[in-house]
């Protein structure tokens, strides 16, 4: 079966892409290159032995998508294209409105026409704004999300939710709790054009002396430290987790609309500091830091209950913080032997 991969070359879709190619899926990557680098195509290739088909467009341009669904059998998307940056998007709020909702209707507009299902969304846990009990699971409430990313999230949902609905389509919602590592072979990796908006490449390239001081945003949360707590995931265990929704979407014979819901976490809260100590004992480097005023729109914590993920889908978290970090730096290790 061919998949269609939206945003396929950035961080989390490249490391997906790879565990699709690994299962023998054919992988078609769309990706407008805003928030990634090409040369990821040729690492991917490196990495599996394939390199897939890649179309470097804006998905809000119907016209070439619809050239795309028209060249390929597309049996499924997961669809990761999408700004990201909860910061960026409080004061660009139009921008992330328009990219990310618009170019998901475009591409549901597609299935519609064609009668495809099988469709995979990457959310995030920002839907749940700030969860008044621990851990979080499938079943806690929806709030309105503290920053204009998680609401376009939120929006993204529900307009799957409504498309699988009306036209008995299947759809697995994946919420993302926070994506961290890089592929063992260190070929690809989170790689944030300027400044990075993500705790761990921040401590990367803080340790790696391109960045000055690590930002702290708030020490005066009601946590064990005083820092903002959340759940960290290895990248190549979320992966795998598409992966796995994927086979389970495809191998549903119903008839009805099918709308599957998974909490992906590890089920444990790092602090900002815990991560900053972990990266240094696993990396044997320093991070100099600096505390600063709390972000609009953070939240103070969050962690995932991911025992439904486990249940039906037999998929669970089973890399380590440290390992994730170690592997992070050697990703940093590798940009900065290619002057990246």
């Amino acid at each position: 079966m061919t998949i269609l991969v939206t945003g396929g070359l950035g961080y989390i879709g490249s490391h997906t892409v790879v565990e699709l190619l690994n299962n023998d899926f054919e992988v078609v990557i769309v990706d407008d290159l805003s928030n990634s680098e090409k040369f990821i195509l040729n690492n991917i290739e490196e990495i599996t032995g394939i390199k897939p088909v890649f179309y470097p467009f804006d998905l809000k341009r119907k016209e070439l998508l619809h050239q795309v669904f028209e060249a390929h059998q597309i049996g499924g998307c997961i669809n990761f294209a999408a700004s990201k940056a909860v910061g960026e998007s409080q004061i660009k709020p139009v921008d992330y409105y328009e990219n990310n909702l618009f170019s998901l209707i475009n591409i549901l507009q597609e299935f519609k026409e064609r009668g495809i299902s099988n469709f995979i969304f990457s959310s995030s846990c920002t839907v749940y704004g700030q969860a008044d009990t621990m851990p979080i699971n499938e079943n806690t409430p929806l709030k309105t999300p503290e920053s204009v990313y998680g609401k376009t999230k939120q929006m993204g949902e529900q307009i799957l939710i409504d498309f699988a609905e009306a036209y008995h389509r299947k759809i697995s919602l994946l919420r993302y709790f926070n994506p961290i590592g890089a592929h063992p072979s260190a070929k690809i990796g989170e790689l944030p054009l300027g400044v990075p908006n993500n705790l761990v490449p921040y401590v990367t390239q803080t340790a790696a002396g391109i960045r000055e001081k690590l930002n702290i945003w708030g020490d005066d949360y009601p946590t064990e430290d005083g820092t903002a707590v959340r759940d960290y995931i290895y990248v190549v265990d979320l992966a795998k987790a598409h992966v796995s929704a994927l086979k389970k979407l495809i191998g549903d014979s119903s008839e009805e609309a099918v709308i599957d819901v998974y909490n992906l976490g590890t089920g444990k809260g790092s602090s900002v500091l815990e991560v900053v100590n972990a990266f240094e004992r696993a990396n044997d480097v320093e991070v100099p830091y600096q505390i600063c005023a709390r972000r609009e729109g953070d939240i103070t914590i969050a962690y995932a209950d991911p025992g439904k993920a486990e249940r039906e889908l037999g998929w669970k978290s089973e890399t380590s913080l440290e390992e994730a970090l170690r592997t992070t730096w050697e990703w940093q290790e590798y940009l900065n032997s290619r002057n990246i």
